[in-house]
């Protein structure tokens, strides 16, 4: 036998000796998106490291009891009325019939399309006690006391109308594909349907109810807007006046990390959830053997459904439109078109920065697939869990001890005085957007990605493409549908995005989502009802883009 090449022998490990596998350029990109994720949350922690004494006291003698019992309380309240409106209306859609139910199928998504806190200050415009609703019930009934809007209470109606859709919209998937199965197994066993209902369907359907109540939850302890228009002091109100009215970034920071072991318990849940979920195929004559409703119930269903609808979007978008109606001529002018433009411009900036990381992360779990790949992929999307205000203050941190380095270094170096280099810019926004939103691209594309098979790359290989032909002549015209979708979901979420914009934007960048800020903080419901109606037009694409998609993956 011939000896062994030296070279050959060094590949080869001896027994019991662990040899690292040789990096791959996808794995090491794959490892970078994540360490730019973990950065944040790395620099809120190592707050606790430089305490600020009298802040500090402050904040634990002062503000931290409020503000745990608020998100408390808020949180209880939301995923109480979340849960009751999704299940309740899925239920309705998916297993009923009533008219308009195809009507409503889609329709109840709506309030997506709606910020919550846009819907926060038309509620109280309308609502409150010199707004046109009370007056008018003063004037004709004389004198009452009505419940507060500005209240906990107020808060919670608001986000449970604002969120309930994330509940809606995963438990009617859930209940159309095994409702009616879990249905008649209950009948078959001599239970009713309300007990069927309680006892069957609604058990096997809570892993999917548990997801779409912690999206909601996760939203809720993300949410700044809606929280600063009703003053109710939450942890992202106190992080934004940390630091813009402590001037303490390190308490801010500080604020931020208590925020993060909140969301970190909910994405623990949601996990956790997600483990237990079981999926089984079922056929469309399962999916389409709904409950024929009396004449009175299917009235009584069509009024609820109309209702929450309602209230939750028709009568706020109606309303904004008579309040823009009347400042339209006023406000429409050429600062306004500034805030449209910088918008439009930061949103498709950073559609094209998410979706290209998520497309290339997307591709490195394909090239070099493993677990080590698949907890790296969490790890790298696991930013949308962190709420803005919490990203704002991880990445300025950084941001701005590297701008201070590169002043210092230039000036010893070079002599001259230096400016700042990186603060200040577009860069601190773009890369939060980036980490915030990465988990929004990556599904869709990441998806689209599994719908293409192997054999499709083996045939390209076969035909002499290489990995770069592979994924411009052979994927990307598979992933158009994807991609598209990936973009206009993250265009729209960074043309709402109010916290992150509004603590990192450069001077003079201000946005339609900064601009209703503004007007709302001055009490001036009409003049933030320009800019609301233009975000609400564009947060329609997604509901389009959703409805066909689930056509498209039902059809």
């Amino acid at each position: 036998m011939a000896p062994l090449n030296p070279a050959s022998r060094s590949k080869t490990p001896s027994a019991g000796v662990f040899v690292w596998p040789r990096p791959s350029g996808w794995m090491l990109f794959a490892l970078l998106v994540a360490a730019l994720v973990l950065v944040p949350v790395a620099v809120t922690f190592s707050s606790f490291a430089h305490t600020e004494g009298d802040t500090l006291a402050h904040l634990t003698e002062f503000v931290l009891p409020e503000l745990v019992g608020n998100t408390i309380w808020l949180v209880l309240g939301v995923g109480l009325g979340v849960s009751t409106l999704g299940v309740s209306l899925a239920w309705l859609v998916a297993m009923c019939d009533f008219p308009g139910r195809r009507l409503f199928n889609w329709a109840l998504l709506l309030p997506l399309a709606l910020p919550a806190y846009v819907t926060a200050f038309v509620a109280i415009g309308l609502l409150d006690f010199t707004g046109p609703l009370q007056t008018a019930l003063r004037e004709a009934f004389g004198p009452m006391k009505l419940p507060e809007i500005r209240s906990r209470g107020g808060v919670i109606l608001v986000m449970s109308l604002a969120l309930y859709p994330y509940v809606y919209l995963i438990a009617r998937n859930a209940f159309a594909t095994q409702g009616a199965i879990a249905l008649e197994a209950a009948q078959s066993l001599g239970l009713s349907r309300t007990q069927g209902f309680f006892r069957v369907a609604l058990p096997m359907a809570r892993p999917w109810i548990a997801t779409g109540l912690m999206l909601a939850l996760m939203e809720t302890l993300a949410d700044f807007g809606t929280m600063a228009i009703f003053n109710y002091d939450t942890f992202t109100t106190a992080i934004y006046k940390a630091w813009y009215s402590l001037f303490s970034l390190p308490a801010a920071a500080q604020l931020a990390s208590i925020l993060i072991l909140f969301v970190l318990v909910a994405v623990v849940f949601e996990q956790r959830s997600r483990m237990k979920m079981r999926y089984g195929a079922v056929g469309r004559s399962a999916t389409s053997r709904r409950i024929r409703l009396s004449p009175m119930l299917s009235g009584l269903a069509l009024l609820y459904a109309s209702t929450v609808l309602a209230i939750a979007f028709i009568i706020p978008v109606a309303q904004l439109a008579l309040w823009a109606r009347d400042v339209i001529a006023d406000d429409l002018d050429r600062r306004y078109w500034a805030f449209a433009l910088h918008s439009l411009l930061l949103a498709g900036m950073g559609a094209l920065m998410v979706v290209t990381v998520a497309l290339l992360l997307a591709y490195a779990g394909r090239r070099r697939p493993g677990n080590t790949m698949m907890w790296t992929q969490r790890l790298a999307t696991i930013g949308y869990a962190f709420p803005g205000a919490v990203l704002a203050v991880g990445l300025f941190i950084p941001v701005a001890w590297l701008d201070n380095w590169l002043i210092d270094s230039g000036r010893a170096w070079f002599g001259f005085e230096g400016y700042e280099i990186l603060k200040g810019t577009l860069l601190v926004m773009l890369l939060a957007y980036l980490v915030r939103f990465l988990a929004v691209g990556f599904g869709p594309i990441d998806s689209g990605l599994h719908r293409i098979t192997r054999n499709v790359d083996e045939a390209a290989r076969n035909l002499g493409t290489g990995s770069a032909g592979l994924l411009t002549r052979v994927h990307l015209p598979m992933l158009r549908a994807s991609l598209l979708t990936a973009a206009a979901l993250v265009f729209v979420d960074i043309m709402k995005e109010m916290p992150i914009t509004l603590m990192t934007r450069p001077f003079g960048w201000d946005t339609l989502a900064v601009r209703v800020f503004e007007m709302t903080s001055e009490g001036e419901w009409e003049r933030a009802a320009l800019p609301s109606l233009a975000i609400v037009i564009a947060g329609i694409i997604p509901i389009i883009l959703l409805n066909w998609r689930g056509a498209h993956s039902h059809g």
